[in-house]
């Protein structure tokens, strides 16, 4: 193992979403004593003591959140690399974990000082599976702007940074077999990838008792990516007997449509809610027919409370067609609708495959699990850098 980590993220440590990824990658090196320091945007968490923590919860980026959440995140992502590749140069670590998007400098950093280094890829390959030239030509236009439209078109994080990213790192760690076979497709040595997953809490999310009524769950972003228009449509022309769909997550204005054309008594919207597991534990499946994720966190909390999962394969790797719930194509509104109609129609079945669902999840997807494939992968980074 290494020595001395460190570890930066342009999240949260601690909270949710990949902010809870970025803990729980964290806490690896911590409970094996080589942290060394990890740098984030907030500390939201008391597993790892805070002399370990360089938190930029009062950074000076904040002054740019005026000029909307694509600029502002991007030049929180350039302010964090800037911080790590001054940590890096100091010579006081032989390790860097970082995530894609967040690292160019410092991966050059750490190159120069012959550091091996990981990054986490939170979704696919940037060219989701096109063969495309380095710089296009609407990239290369862009670019060429001044002044004021070009400074702010710098504060983007742009496909190019992503792709030397790739190259820098010693190591990428994949969250799912469908995220690893972009790179692939992409033409990056398997040798290069290494399989980390995700991770859930098992005793948070936990079974509950089984509903009378027949209740579909989604849970995430109401946007067109996912799969919501889909999922809408499908759900008003089958206009299934004592049913309910319930979209537990913020309306995007890209679905309105959508959304007003379903609108009735068995669509239920929540929009934003503290307590996820209990509205899991109050469904008889999960529906989530992304077409491009990571690895799907709703999925995994999902199979932990012992839901059977309508998803794609894109959605990460807790479905297994015919064992833990349906496998459909995106974009697919027939088969979407078949499937949520053999989950109706054969409530039984179904209610097996989410316990087979628990047990899968269970075996090998934990955070214990999470924490040492990082472990394997810095092992892994290690030899490949011959250190």
């Amino acid at each position: 193992m290494p020595r001395a980590l460190l570890y930066s993220t342009s999240a949260r440590i601690g909270g949710s979403g990949l902010d809870v990824s970025s803990l729980e990658g964290i806490k690896a090196s911590a409970q094996g004593h080589f942290l060394r320091r990890a740098i984030g945007y907030a500390n939201q968490q008391q597993d790892i003591p805070a002399a370990r923590i360089r938190s930029l919860a009062w950074h000076p980026v904040r002054l740019l959140s005026g000029l909307g959440s694509a600029r502002y995140y991007g030049a929180k992502k350039h302010y964090v690399d800037w911080i790590a590749a001054r940590e890096l140069r100091s010579g006081r670590y032989d390790f860097f974990h970082s995530w894609s998007g967040d690292a160019l400098h410092s991966l050059i950093a750490a190159r120069q000082r012959g550091i091996p280094s990981v990054i986490d890829i939170p979704t696919w390959h940037r060219n989701k599976g096109l063969s495309k030239p380095f710089l296009t030509k609407s990239e290369r236009e862009a670019s060429q702007l001044r002044g004021w439209p070009g400074w702010k078109h710098r504060l983007l994080i742009s496909r190019q940074q992503m792709l030397l990213e790739y190259e820098l790192a010693t190591l990428l760690f994949m969250p799912s077999r469908c995220s690893a076979q972009t790179f692939l497709d992409a033409g990056i040595s398997p040798a290069r990838l290494h399989y980390t997953g995700r991770g859930v809490d098992l005793a948070r999310y936990s079974p509950g008792t089984p509903p009378e009524r027949f209740r579909l769950i989604f849970v995430g972003a109401l946007i067109r990516r996912k799969g919501v228009p889909q999922l809408l449509r499908a759900w008003r022309r089958l206009a299934l007997p004592d049913a309910e769909l319930v979209l537990v997550g913020e309306p995007h204005a890209e679905v309105r449509r959508e959304l007003h054309d379903a609108a009735g008594p068995s669509l239920r919207v929540t929009g934003f809610v503290p307590n996820v597991p209990d509205l899991l534990r109050s469904a008889s499946a999960l529906v989530f027919p992304s077409e491009c994720e990571g690895f799907a966190k709703a999925t995994l909390e999902a199979a932990a409370c012992g839901l059977p999962l309508i998803a794609t394969r894109e959605s990460g790797d807790a479905l297994i067609d015919g064992v833990t719930g349906r496998q459909i194509p995106p974009n697919d509104e027939d088969a979407l609708a078949a499937a949520i109609t053999e989950a109706w129609r054969e409530r039984d079945r179904f209610a097996a495959m989410g316990l087979a669902a628990r047990a899968h999840v269970a075996a090998h997807f934990t955070w214990d699990h999470f924490r040492a494939r990082i472990l394997a992968g810095y092992a892994q980074a290690r030899h490949l850098t011959g250190t």
